[in-house]
């Protein structure tokens, strides 16, 4: 993956709509492990995900998401939007779900898809990493910090996934990191 001169893309001259006109945004939960126990099951407290501020100061915690584009897939958009607002880079697991929610202001309804994304390095420099910060915590914390009730399902969805499954059921989609060109701005 090309990290160096990445810039955040800006605009919506790209922005991908559904059918009934919702702006559709993707998004990722960055999960990891806290320590290996060598058990082959996972409970709750061995997660821990990574959350971001929101762009404007004191508006709350959430996870990565942002506008998918008409030249990328979905898995490439929540990669995308990950590594430009929380500095993450992963395997982008199966779709958590789709969620349909209204924007902060309540005039606009938007199409959300949330992703895992088990979290393979975490980057010193990143597009936003002036403007937002992130932080590693449990899951019972992001229950209680995190402001969108849509994020707060998602994440149930992905504690409920990792406890029900042996570790090495965890399978992720193809990288798409290989042919993501994050220099963005195209």
């Amino acid at each position: 993956m090309e990290l160096k001169n990445m810039l955040a893309r800006t605009g919506r001259h790209l922005q991908r709509y559904n059918f009934l006109g919702h702006r559709q945004v993707v998004g990722c939960i960055p999960y990891r492990y806290r320590s290996p126990r060598g058990a082959s099951t996972v409970v709750e407290e061995d997660i821990e995900v990574l959350v971001i501020t929101a762009q404007r100061k004191g508006k709350g915690v959430l996870f990565p998401k942002g506008g998918w584009e008409i030249d990328e897939s979905i898995e490439e958009a929540a990669l995308r939007e990950t590594v430009e607002e929380a500095g993450v880079v992963g395997d982008v697991q199966h779709k958590l779900g789709k969620w349909s929610f209204n924007s902060k202001n309540r005039e606009t309804l938007y199409e959300g898809h949330m992703f895992p994304l088990l979290v393979k390095e975490q980057l010193e420099i990143w597009p936003e990493r002036d403007i937002r910060q992130r932080k590693w915590i449990s899951v019972r914390e992001a229950r209680g910090l995190c402001e969108y009730w849509w994020m707060k399902e998602a994440l149930e969805l992905l504690v409920n996934r990792l406890t029900s499954q042996p570790k090495t059921e965890m399978v992720s989609l193809p990288r798409a990191v290989a042919n993501l060109a994050l220099v963005a701005n195209a």
